[in-house]
């Protein structure tokens, strides 16, 4: 279980956001030197250089985005520069990419940054360049909607990469999509001109996900354990039925892979944000502000507590709650993870990402009277404490990575194990390293009472 400092303050992580941006931006360079036109996305490092991994092209908007977010928080213009030339000559496909469930990953991380920025007046307004990262973030969301998979007794979801009988628990991260578009007062287009709302699709996807991948104690199954969750949720195409849970990149379907449970982690608290944006009009179709709060607090809730509870006492989670060795390492919840083992690996980019679903939640019930915030904003600040600094963070200026012991596919043995070690160990992800910022820009804002970050930021 995370032991919960109850005395820490953003102010108190100020040192490591410093030597967080000083080490990130040589990287950010490094990798865009290597980075040719054309080739394929960088994904995870291999003895420190980042390397490809040809399954989607899911990671290229975290490639840019890095350097946004490296703007956003230094100034530098040179990343500013970089970041928006990568997102104009190299971005176009993924708008309009009909294979894939990652839109929010890609095209917020780029064109909604920037779009970001500028209504946030950080950026100079230009009506031109504005409209076409409005364009291409009106397109992204409804190609992402348009992935549509009915089910039985209404309702739906956006179906994975693996085909519309799948739901994976990484597309709720990137509903903000969806969310981007419709405040910018898009739809998606059907058959005789028929008006789809992304909102109802959002929300749909979101009960959709909550239902059948994420688990309450209630008695679903044997393994129904509060805030456990399911990587993969497989449909009857024929029916529209649930079939059973599943896992692509977890140890089994009844096991809890933590990068996925950290995506369902930061993606409910952020939509729960952006709801809050919404008229109360624009609610009532879909039962109103109570109804649709409820919605996505009650997965929020779950899953939080279930990592604060599995995970070891300094917030970094082992790559799944099930792992089949993790017995040789004795109590491993109730001592702090342990990086070099013979056993399993730690995943440092779950706690990334988990960290600022954990501070959102908090915050959104403090602002709500809500007593229970303040365990989570400092279990949040907690795992952030411990993730933004050595030895996760990486200060080595021959390694491109930023932050170390990320694991991407265990089950298939794709991650670098260094020579004398058992487990994979050392190497950094690019979806860890830009969550690492975008969780170390959300903490400086803060601290430097500038305006919350979220990745709509007034957008309308």
């Amino acid at each position: 279980m995370i032991t919960i400092n109850p005395s820490l303050q953003p102010t108190d992580l100020a040192p490591k956001l410093k030597k967080l941006w000083e080490a990130s931006a040589p990287k950010i360079l490094s990798i865009d030197a290597a980075e040719k036109s054309g080739s394929a996305t960088p994904v995870f490092t291999v003895a420190g250089k980042y390397t490809a991994r040809g399954w989607t092209e899911w990671t290229q908007g975290f490639v840019y985005g890095s350097a946004i977010l490296q703007y956003d928080a230094t100034g530098d213009e040179e990343f500013l520069q970089l970041g928006r030339a990568r997102t104009r000559g190299r971005m176009a496909h993924h708008i309009t990419h009909i294979g894939v469930h990652d839109h929010g990953f890609n095209n917020v991380s780029t064109y909604g940054n920037l779009l970001r920025l500028m209504v946030e007046g950080r950026i100079p307004a230009n009506s031109g360049e504005r409209d076409f990262y409005e364009l291409a973030l009106k397109c992204t969301g409804a190609v992402q909607a348009a992935r549509w998979t009915k089910i039985a007794g209404g309702g739906g979801y956006i179906y994975s990469f693996n085909g519309p009988h799948s739901l994976f628990a990484d597309t709720i991260r990137s509903l903000r999509a969806l969310s981007v578009s419709h405040a910018l007062g898009h739809v998606l287009m059907g058959e005789k001109d028929l008006k789809i709302s992304l909102l109802e699709r959002l929300l749909q996807h979101a009960k959709t996900t909550s239902d059948f991948a994420v688990f309450y104690g209630e008695g679903r199954d044997a393994y129904d354990e509060r805030g456990r969750t399911a990587h993969e949720s497989i449909f009857n195409l024929n029916d529209g039925n649930f079939r059973c849970p599943n896992s692509q990149q977890g140890y089994s379907p009844f096991t809890t892979w933590t990068r996925g449970q950290s995506w369902i982690i930061a993606g409910y608290p952020e939509q729960l944000e952006w709801i809050e944006t919404l008229t109360d009009s624009e609610l009532e179709p879909f039962g109103g502000r109570a109804v649709v709060e409820e919605l996505l607090l009650k997965p929020a809730l779950a899953t939080c507590d279930h990592y604060i509870a599995e995970t070891p006492t300094d917030g970094i989670p082992y790559w799944d709650t099930g792992a089949p060795l993790l017995h040789n390492l004795g109590e491993h919840r109730n001592k702090p993870a342990q990086i070099e083992n013979d056993f399993e690996p730690v995943d440092s980019s779950a706690a990334a990402i988990a960290a600022q679903g954990l501070l959102r939640l908090g915050r959104y019930l403090d602002r709500k009277g809500d007593k229970r915030g303040a365990k989570y904003w400092q279990a949040g600040l907690t795992v952030a404490d411990t993730v933004l600094g050595e030895p996760y963070l990486s200060t080595d200026p021959n390694h491109q990575g930023l932050i170390l012991h990320s694991i991407y596919h265990r089950p298939n043995g794709w991650d670098y194990i260094p020579s004398g070690s058992k487990i994979p160990r050392g190497e950094s992800s690019m979806w860890g390293d830009y969550h690492a910022r975008e969780l170390a820009l959300y903490l400086q804002r803060i601290i430097e009472n500038k305006p919350y970050y979220t990745f709509f930021g007034g957008i309308k």
